[in-house]
């Protein structure tokens, strides 16, 4: 008996140390990015705790083999935040070897994350899963239809009550509102996603939202689906609409096909539409305090801008009304200037946005790219003037959208059409909100200088996209760690450990009870969307409604500063919206790209000059424009190779008779026909690299013309969509005008002498004779620790007269040698190709 109490009494002590163990490490904390780290990224966890410090150092642990991988010094104190007493930055972004892994310090453990480089991949588009759900009128989510009989008018010239056909969009939110401010802010960036980051997106749903495809990315269907309701909110140039439905929507929990809410019209037979007459409006107790319409017609002609932009090339009837849209949209903003407030009814709660010429600053930007008319560049240049820095930066609080967007998309746009002073200055705008951020952030471990107001989730988003917009125009990388802890935060590196991305990452801690019907009442998985994020403790208190429908399983990390609860019943911080969520498409989309671009070739001024290093793959490139001599040998050396090359030829080369019998040879052969401009126009000064010498509309129609030489060769853009400049010379803008083009600029990869093969003996020192741009290459591919790997080899497909020493006549001689070497020899398009972004990784 004695013995058996002995074993008891060991068993409690064990178990009693046991608990008292497990109580004492629950005191700290790691939160890291539960997405993961790109590789060549930057990697930083926190460690944060209630009493204490932790060790001097801290470890990273392979989760498959529990070994020490690398170890770190855990630095500075950072102090106190929100719950925790004390926090530190766990830096370990010099450790590059991809696999799984966990921060380890002290006792402290933190959960299972990637390093990898493709951590982003299919990110932007699982987010657009929640866009899809968001649809009115007909919903693919639901294979169903919704709000069919919206809606009857108020506030407008006709008569209260008239019927007009509203029916489409998204829903605002878990609630069924619809705002044209967020919609047209949601489908210019959906829009500029697509622009930007080419090949980022999939095509696996039809332009209806269901499975299938159609011939055209995910993320332009979803931007058409935002852009045919905002056209019905414009219906014509002196009609313009600003929100459907008000908060009577909210009356419950429902489908939004059994939305049976009446707007006085019976129930279920349609909803108010809101003309945006300028003036104050609210049909309830409470009202807005608009002052004009300028706020909501700059974000619809943007957007109708940058439409008409993309859809040039493939409808122009449609592009055609986008634009004569975007211009009477402009013609309301400047006839009513003014901020265009969205309405309340039953609550005093609305968007209560305060500025204006940020939205027609983009507007008259996108008008410019698109007309070329410089009255639109002198009005954006003033409206820039007018709010340099978005007013929210360095904040500590602002009101519900008080300024929005919650970044200027119209400093960006603007500076790529702009001299290099007035660049400068644009950027400096956007370093000088960055900079009021930063002076906050930097002072925690979190790096958190963003306000904790209704859809702090938003606003990191905006933020993060103004610091990448930023880092793209300047190439000044110092905010790059800041821009990071926002993608960070996002992810689960917060003081909760939550990701704020329904779904995203599939094993990371995301959230579970989001305010929304779909999954309250029917389980629905709100994939993709990105919810509202943590408010002040103030603003939870106070906010009418709210309340917790179980024990916050967050308590312990909830303060007096900032709160956050994975709850149905907390609207403020837990409810997903659209919009956020099209910024989010955006920024992730903008990752996914500089990894799959970035990391697998090099880039010089947004312009790809060599392919992946880690393969023994060559592009053998021809450039010509008046000189064809060279064009048989070439064609038949290739052909006995069994190699194809890239041929980059102007508008006059693809013009001249002469050539007509080599070009028609080289494409049946198979090899890359290009655009190398169309009257091979020196774009920027030789000396002053920054000082354009033509102007966007210049530049634009002569790539327009040389494309027309290749269409009679039945060669279009998508076959030709790389593009080399002539002379090999450009600078930002043309790689930016490039790209807005949906062409991607390339260039020959230095380090060798092979573009000097038509230097003449008369031209002095800068002759260069074929053996000496041989050995140069030879030379480069001994020297170099990747050899020629990913090499755009460039020579000329002909040369002056002048020139006996034909370096083309050696190409046999060289493929032959780097054929013995291991080499393979590429068109351009399969050596810059990568693979299909799919799907997020561990979904």
């Amino acid at each position: 008996m004695r013995v058996f109490s002995k074993v008891v009494f060991c068993c409690i002590l064990i178990f009693v140390a046991a608990l008292f163990k497990k109580a004492k490490a629950q005191d700290a904390w790691i939160r890291i990015n539960q997405l993961g780290y790109e590789l060549s990224g930057i990697k930083v966890g926190v460690w944060a705790g209630k009493n204490g410090a932790p060790p001097a150092e801290f470890q990273l642990i392979d989760a498959k083999t529990a070994a020490v991988v690398f170890t770190g010094n855990t630095g500075k104190p950072f102090g106190g935040y929100g719950p925790f007493k004390q926090s530190y930055r766990l830096d370990f972004t010099k450790f590059n070897k991809p696999g799984s892994y966990h921060v380890k310090c002290g006792n402290i453990v933190s959960p299972e994350f990637r390093l990898a480089d493709d951590i982003y991949k299919g990110t932007a588009d699982f987010c657009l899963r929640y866009m899809r759900q968001q649809r009115s009128g007909f919903n693919p989510y639901l294979n169903d239809s919704c709000h069919t009989k919206d809606g009857f008018t108020m506030y407008g010239p006709m008569a209260d009550g008239t019927h007009i056909y509203a029916s489409g969009g998204w829903h605002d939110a878990s609630d069924y509102l619809q705002y044209v401010t967020t919609s047209a802010n949601a489908t210019y960036h959906l829009l500029a996603a697509y622009r930007d980051f080419p090949g980022v997106f999939t095509d696996t749903h039809q332009g209806n939202g269901l499975d299938g495809n159609n011939g055209v990315p995910d993320v332009l269907d979803e931007a058409k689906w935002g852009l045919d309701w905002l056209l019905k909110m414009h219906p014509k140039k002196d009609w313009m609409f600003n929100q459907l439905a008000d908060d009577r929507d909210h009356a419950g929990l429902r489908l939004p096909a059994k939305d049976s809410v009446d707007y006085g019209m019976g129930k279920g037979n349609g909803r108010i539409v809101y003309f945006a007459n300028g003036k104050p409006q609210g049909l309830g107790k409470y009202k807005n305090r608009t002052t004009g319409v300028a706020s909501t017609a700059g974000k619809f002609a943007s957007a109708f801008a940058l439409a008409a932009v993309l859809y040039e090339k493939t409808d122009t009837a449609l592009a055609r009304l986008f634009r004569n849209r975007s211009v009477s949209a402009y013609d309301l903003g400047l006839a009513k200037p003014g901020v265009c407030q969205t309405a309340p009814n039953l609550a005093p709660y609305f968007y209560e946005e305060d500025n204006w010429t940020d939205d027609m600053e983009l507007a008259s930007a996108a008008l410019f790219r698109l007309t070329g008319q410089k009255k639109y560049l002198k009005q954006s240049l003033q409206y820039s003037a007018e709010e340099k820095v978005t007013p929210w930066l360095g904040a500590d609080t602002a009101r519900h959208y008080q300024w929005y967007p919650f970044h200027n998309f119209g400093h960006y746009e603007l500076a790529r059409e702009t001299d290099t002073k007035t660049k400068a200055e644009l950027i400096s705008y956007y370093k000088e909100g960055i900079e009021k951020v930063w002076a906050k952030a930097k002072n925690n471990a979190f790096y958190r200088g963003i306000p904790f107001i209704w859809c702090s989730n938003n606003l990191t988003t905006s933020f993060a996209i103004q610091c990448a917009l930023y880092r793209k125009l300047s190439g000044d990388k110092t905010y790059a760690t800041l821009e990071q802890a926002c993608i960070d935060w996002l992810f689960g590196c917060n003081p909760w450990g939550k990701c704020m991305i329904y779904g995203l990452p599939a094993n990371g801690d995301t959230p579970k009870d989001p305010h929304s019907s779909l999954a309250f009442l029917y389980h629905y998985p709100l994939d993709g969307g990105l919810v509202d994020g943590p408010v002040y403790g103030s603003i939870f208190k106070n906010l009418r409604g709210l309340r917790l429908n179980k024990p916050d399983a967050y308590a312990e990390f909830q303060s007096d500063l900032v709160v956050y609860h994975d709850d149905m019943g907390d609207y403020s911080t837990n409810e997903p919206t659209m919009d956020g969520t099209a910024s989010l498409v955006y920024l992730l989309a903008g990752k996914a790209y500089e990894e799959r671009i970035g990391k697998k070739v090099t880039e010089s001024r947004g312009v790809i000059i060599r392919g992946d290093t880690t393969f023994k793959k060559i592009a053998l490139v021809f450039t010509g424009d008046e000189f064809g001599d060279g064009a048989q040998f070439i064609a038949n050396t290739l052909k006995q190779q069994r190699i194809h090359g890239s041929f980059f030829l102007t508008g006059n080369f693809y013009r001249n008779k002469d050539f007509k019998k080599q070009i028609t040879q080289l494409k049946l052969d198979g090899n890359y026909l290009g655009s190398h401009s169309d009257k091979h126009l020196l774009y920027c000064d030789w000396n002053n690299r920054d000082s354009l010498l033509v102007t966007r509309q210049q530049f634009d129609q002569d790539i327009k013309n040389a494309y027309q030489e290749l269409k009679k060769f039945n060669i279009d853009e998508k076959q030709a969509h790389y593009f080399l400049p002539p002379y090999e010379w450009y600078n930002d803008t043309i790689a930016s005008w490039t790209r807005s083009m949906n062409l991607q600029l390339v260039n020959f990869t230095p380090g060798t002498r092979s573009n000097a093969d038509y230097t003449f003996p008369e031209m002095g020192v800068k002759y260069v004779d074929s053996d000496a741009v041989m050995k140069s290459v030879l030379d480069y591919e001994q020297k170099d620790k990747n050899g020629l790997n990913g090499f755009i080899l460039l020579t000329h497909i002909g040369t002056d007269p002048k020139r006996k020493d034909k370096f083309y006549a050696k190409l046999p001689y060289l493929i032959t040698a780097l054929k013995n070497k291991g080499y393979q020899f590429v068109k351009i398009d399969e050596l810059l190709r990568q693979d299909k972004p799919g799907t997020p990784v561990g979904y």
